[in-house]
């Protein structure tokens, strides 16, 4: 029996509620004006990693069904910055989005509709009915085929209705950078900048402004060769290649090139682009298309890529956002934003292999293998050759030590000729709590706030500055002296403020000071700082702040826990093995949770919540496999589905006493 997509009771949609509309030339849309077209709601945020995947997941899908569907983006902020309508514009124009946007700072929209995490879709249909709730990136295929559906039966009915939808283009705007991300200083004194909007790069003279050349045709591709025909897709990060592996590696820059989900390598003599590492396709947790195949693979053969280590070229890769040359590691070290995790890349081996991190999102330190992170942005390594990270959805600083060859050369310089193996490393975190609390605050370490800080570099005096992206500063960590007592934990202060999006930094020695290039992506510019002499900055406090979501009420005491999975159509659950599925659960603060914390196989769990914990937040993180249930096919293609929730709860005394989360294949 051939599956059918998943439904849901017939419920009316609700009205489309929030401050404002764009993208439809002022005009405020209504789900009646909607009428007669297939609608996803696309429920976003513009700082998250999975939102913009589904952003480009849904391109194709827009453009298919252009004269019957329309796609809603319902913008529902998570930091206090993208509550700013400005701030909100500014990204729908960056990440290219074609369809109305509608303005939803209060979450108005977001709680009619019960979505619980970045992203959501929904599907209605023609007659303006609910009919699928999906979490999470990955549903294009199971919406390719919803879709298809809905249009066959509604115009069979005659209840869909075809024309031009209400997307109205806002005016295009021109200048040398357009959202630019990072950049780098070159030999001579010129300045290399990822120009994300334009997709390309730009070489700007000394003075940040006069343009010398472009590398890249300017539109959003994956193509090799010269400056003139060479496509990106939002590059982000940049790092030169180390002189001495310049000749064996035939480029001079490697570029993270974001959208691409590939590492470009760079020739300055005449600009010609090379692909060094990526597939073009997304890595997907469990896909069956993260390995490329090769002749003589069997037909059984794991394309998963669980293993994290192989051929540069034949592994997929999520969304790279900056890269570094790391000589303790023999390689660069790619900071992958859309898996959460730190990657090694060899271009003498041409080798790509995961440095830390295990695919969860949040805040947890310790060995490198156990590592979660959320959404690295920023790299730069110090003189005694720790790694720093900004890791922008945790809004932290930290650090990686500890990883080097495990060769018996060890204790040697990295050469041309090293294929680094990865030590056991450990992860540490200098500033940051977690995923929902944010701020600008200085003072000491364990206590300053970042705001989704997206570029960090190193100052001479070994001090970092952090790239303060949604506060719009430059904050500056200087770690504890080396005869501060134990426990010290160095403090924060802040370098510049009234920065527009400030993405990445680039040092520089001028004289006896020191100045830093600010790449200003909001403002489209280069902007100059000179620091103070004593480079200590000011102490500032604008308060702390947690992510505002509407928050679940439950009981205190025994709760159900139930994770709901349907596999996408035309699959089923993948159990030939054993367990398919696998939730793990816990909560902050932990004290929330007296029962139910822990990893198990079962996707439903009895919590016991603490009646003198008031509120809190519990961590949901549920995987489950499913495979192609077609008997006909003798190698059904596998797909390991997952999805992370944080849901903000209230413990009150006659609250629900069931918590329900839904996971669509």
């Amino acid at each position: 029996m051939t599956a059918t997509a998943p439904r849901l009771p017939k419920v009316r949609a609700s009205e489309l509620v929030g401050r404002g509309w764009l993208n439809t030339g002022g005009k405020r849309l209504r789900l009646a004006d909607l009428r007669g077209r297939v609608v996803v709601l696309d429920f976003w945020t513009f700082c998250c990693i999975n939102c913009l995947h589904v952003l480009d997941e849904l391109r194709a899908l827009e453009e298919q069904y252009r004269d019957v569907l329309v796609i809603v983006g319902v913008h529902s902020p998570k930091f206090l910055h993208e509550a700013d309508p400005v701030a909100l514009a500014a990204a729908v124009e960056r990440y290219e989005v074609r369809h109305p946007v509608l303005d939803d700072p209060d979450l108005t929209t977001w709680s009619a509709y019960t979505a619980r995490a970045w992203p959501t879709l929904v599907v209605i249909d023609p007659e303006g009915y609910v009919v699928a709730h999906m979490a999470g990136e990955g549903h294009l295929h199971n919406l390719e085929v919803l879709v298809a559906e809905l249009v066959r039966t509604h115009e069979g009915a005659g209840t869909l209705h075809r024309g031009d939808g209400p997307y109205v283009a806002p005016e295009p705007t021109s200048g040398t950078l357009r959202f630019p991300a990072k950049a780098i200083a070159l030999p001579g004194g010129n300045l290399l900048v990822a120009d994300a909007g334009h997709h390309s790069l730009v070489e700007l003279a000394p003075d940040g402004e006069t343009l010398v050349r472009r590398i890249g045709a300017g539109m959003r591709g994956l193509v090799d060769g010269g400056p003139d025909d060479a496509r990106f897709s939002e590059p982000n990060g940049l790092c030169r290649v180390p002189d001495e592996l310049r000749a064996a590696v035939g480029f001079d820059v490697v570029v993270a090139d974001t959208v691409n989900h590939a590492l470009r390598g760079v020739r300055l003599a005449d600009g010609t682009v090379t692909t060094v590492a990526g597939t073009g396709a997304q890595y997907m947790v469990g896909g069956a298309d993260n390995v490329v195949a090769r002749p003589g693979d069997s037909p059984t053969a794991d394309r998963t890529g669980i293993g994290h280590d192989g051929p540069a070229l034949d592994l997929a890769l999520s969304s790279p956002w900056d890269v570094v040359w790391s000589p303790v590691v023999g390689a660069f070290v790619v900071a992958m934003a859309g898996n959460h995790t730190l990657w090694a890349f060899d271009p003498v081996a041409h080798r790509i292999t995961r440095l830390a991190g295990t695919m969860n999102e949040g805040l947890v330190d310790g060995p490198a293998a156990d590592a979660w992170f959320a959404q690295t942005s920023g790299l730069a390594v110090d003189a005694a050759g720790r790694l720093w990270l900004a890791d922008s959805e945790v809004s932290a600083l930290r650090y990686l030590d500890g990883v080097g060859p495990t060769t018996p050369t060890a204790t040697a310089a990295p050469t041309a000729t090293t294929t680094a193996t990865i030590a056991p490393a450990t992860v540490g975190t200098a500033v940051g709590a977690g995923l929902f609390d944010f701020g600008h605050r200085d003072g000491p370490a364990d206590q300053a706030l970042l705001q989704h800080p997206l570029g960090v570099a190193v100052l001479p005096d070994g001090s970092v500055v952090v790239a303060d992206t949604y506060n719009g500063a430059i904050r500056r960590y200087a770690p504890p002296a080396p005869d501060a007592p134990e426990g010290s934990v160095g403090e924060v202060t802040t370098l510049a403020t009234g920065l527009a999006e400030p993405s990445g930094v680039v040092v520089e020695i001028v004289g006896d000071g020191v100045r830093l290039v600010v790449v200003e992506s909001g403002a489209h510019r280069l902007t100059r700082v000179s620091l103070p002499a004593a480079l200590a900055g000011e102490l500032l406090d604008s308060g702390a702040h947690r992510t505002q979501r509407p928050v679940t009420d439950l009981a205190p005491g025994e709760v159900r826990l139930d994770v709901v999975f349907t596999p996408a159509v035309g699959q089923k659950y993948d159990d030939r093995y054993g367990p398919s599925t696998r939730l793990q659960v816990s909560a902050t603060p932990p004290g929330l949770l007296l029962d139910g914390a822990g990893d198990d196989v079962s996707l439903t769990r009895l919590l016991r919540l603490d009646p003198d914990v008031s509120e809190g937040v519990l961590h949901v993180t549920a995987h489950a496999a499913s495979c192609d249930a077609d008997p006909s096919i003798e190698y059904p293609a596998c797909h390991l589905n997952a999805q992370d929730w944080g849901v903000p709860v209230r413990v009150v005394a006659g609250g629900p006493s069931e918590l329900t989360l839904p996971l669509h294949g």
